[in-house]
């Protein structure tokens, strides 16, 4: 098996490609100098040229509040850009799998969103994302669409890095705890990636790590792991950081599906955290 990966250089497309090498799976990574997603004919070129089995899409624009002030480019890259690698996934009739989000959907109520719910998103990522995944339910016979949330990995930014420079820096952190939803390692999300790539289950799933907690909660769980217990950390509510783009405070995802097709489902938030530590500290 050969399989292609966009967004190498994030925090995912890196593990999906640890995890590949990991498994003796021949392994193609790309990321915008390769292959620009936006450009038709770059797609068509480098796609049919790999000839992978299966395409792992995980490139993205993903700054979310950003995203609000540039339409344009976060539709060309998050919708036309997926289109692209939609038409080529069709015509040489490979698996393909689109890494999307829980903006697709409201954020309202408690419930846990399950993966065929009606999508309604709040905000232009959520909004182009959620055109990438109707391009690929459109085009491609063999898809997964895999939706994940509050995600951390080894290579790249996010909210533990961020939690433990700011805790060093200024001994106390205000975090909101009105969003609820599960934090996501990306070493354990890449070898579920994987495992559904081996597949022929497919369709629409969501997977993030076992648990829920609110942001407040994973923070306090950074420095009590990090052995910083002496950072003062304030829960605050969302309307204490006022952003451009609306979050969903409901981020729950209903994960029986994974499961149900015999996937294994990832390990407790709390787990992954420890062993992420383990790994940048």
């Amino acid at each position: 098996m050969k399989v292609l990966v966009t967004g190498v250089k994030g925090q995912l497309g890196h593990d999906v490609m640890k995890e590949l090498a990991g498994r003796g799976i021949e392994g193609f990574g790309v990321d915008v100098e390769e292959m620009d997603i936006t450009d038709k004919e770059a797609c068509e070129r480098v796609i049919t040229g790999a000839k992978p089995d299966a395409v792992i899409h995980c490139a993205a624009y993903t700054a979310v509040d950003a995203a609000e002030d540039n339409l344009e480019l976060c539709r060309r890259v998050n919708a036309e850009g997926t289109r692209n690698i939609a038409k080529v996934c069709k015509a040489l009739d490979i698996k393909m799998m689109y890494i999307s989000t829980d903006y697709v959907f409201n954020g309202q109520g408690t419930r846990p969103w399950e993966p065929d719910d009606q999508r309604e998103p709040l905000s232009v990522y959520g909004q182009t994302k959620c055109e990438g995944e109707m391009a690929v339910e459109e085009l491609v016979k063999k898809f997964f669409i895999v939706r994940i949330a509050w995600v951390f990995g080894v290579n790249g930014k996010n909210f533990i890095k961020t939690m433990l420079r700011l805790g060093q820096e200024r001994g106390a952190v205000s975090v909101v705890d009105d969003q609820i939803g599960s934090p996501t390692y990306t070493y354990d999300l890449a070898r579920l990636l994987v495992d559904m790539t081996e597949s022929e289950h497919y369709g629409r799933y969501h997977a993030t790590n076992e648990g829920l907690c609110s942001w407040y909660e994973f923070a306090c769980e950074i420095f009590k792991q990090a052995g910083m217990t002496e950072v003062k950390v304030t829960p605050v509510d969302s309307s204490q950081f006022p952003a451009k783009a609306k979050r969903p405070m409901n981020s729950r995802m209903d994960k029986s599906k994974l499961a149900a097709n015999g996937f294994t489902p990832l390990p407790a938030w709390q787990d992954a955290l420890g062993r992420y530590l383990k790994e940048i500290l």
